[in-house]
């Protein structure tokens, strides 16, 4: 093993993610499967950011079910998916046949990891989870010198059609608006570069836009609204498909072919 790891406790955090919706019976395989991949370039792009051909360690905080963790199992010597979710994190398991791919149950504020053993840490959909000060000091503490942290979402989503991303849009606005009528919405801590330079770890920081590209049908359009755990929660709560407007996109979507999907994503991008 490149990195040995101590003993840390993820309770505060594992409570916290059970409003998430994420523990619910088949949420994992469903984001797993739906949810775009991280995109491509990152491959090429944040190891040459840090300088190394082939890193020796790649650590992916709140990695989930592990679709952000094994995409550098090609690429890395060793990879590391820190996740304290149970469910998310035995998928993640289930679902990774690279030997050097391991998930830790840790917390992105205590992932118990020796000090400057990372080349690149990154979180994927994960970092508005995560306490700022105590996670970004853990960043600093486990990258070594030159080496970079990415936070990355997506956060468009362009077909060649109109009709079913408008309704898929429709219900993501809704689900928001519900949310914070109903009260409740989790605190979190949207991606801001601000972040990044306050936390005083990086030396140099960057925003960059990035994309992907790949393909989706009907089905996979409505079942991308069902990988929201925040939709999860609303619907539980007791709002209906019909305001959602969970229904006008199924109706819509039983007529869309398999086409391609143009998905754009914001990464930051931190230099320590």
């Amino acid at each position: 093993m490149v990195c040995g790891f101590e003993d840390g406790s993820s309770d505060a955090v594992e409570r916290r993610l059970e409003t998430s919706g994420y523990s619910r019976s088949g949420f994992a395989e469903r984001y797993d499967r739906h949810r775009p991949a991280p995109p491509p370039v990152l491959l090429d792009l944040l190891p040459a950011l840090a300088r190394v051909e082939r890193p020796g360690l790649v650590v992916d905080l709140g990695s989930g079910t592990g679709l952000s963790t094994r995409f550098w199992a090609g690429r890395a010597d060793e990879v590391i998916g820190i996740e304290p979710q149970q469910r998310m994190r035995q998928w993640a398991e289930s679902a990774t046949a690279a030997a050097n791919v391991q998930y830790l149950d840790r917390s992105s504020a205590e992932t118990g990891l020796p000090p400057e053993c990372a080349d690149i840490v990154t979180a994927a959909q994960s970092l508005q989870w995560m306490e700022p000060e105590p996670t970004f000091r853990e960043i600093g503490r486990i990258l070594r010198r030159g080496g970079v942290f990415c936070a990355y979402e997506y956060v468009h989503l362009q077909t060649p059609l109109w009709e079913p991303e408008a309704a898929w849009r429709y219900v993501i606005d809704t689900k928001r608006r519900l949310r914070e009528e109903r009260g409740l919405d989790n605190r979190s801590f949207p991606l801001s570069l601000d972040r990044f330079d306050e936390s005083r770890v990086f030396s140099d920081t960057r925003e960059l836009p990035l994309h992907n590209v790949e393909e989706g049908d009907g089905d996979r359009l409505v079942a991308l609204a069902f990988t929201e755990g925040s939709l999860i929660t609303l619907l539980e709560a007791g709002a209906t498909e019909e305001e959602v407007g969970l229904d006008r996109l199924r109706e819509v979507a039983r007529s869309m072919p398999r086409v391609p999907w143009w998905i754009g994503y914001r990464a930051l991008i931190g230099r320590k």
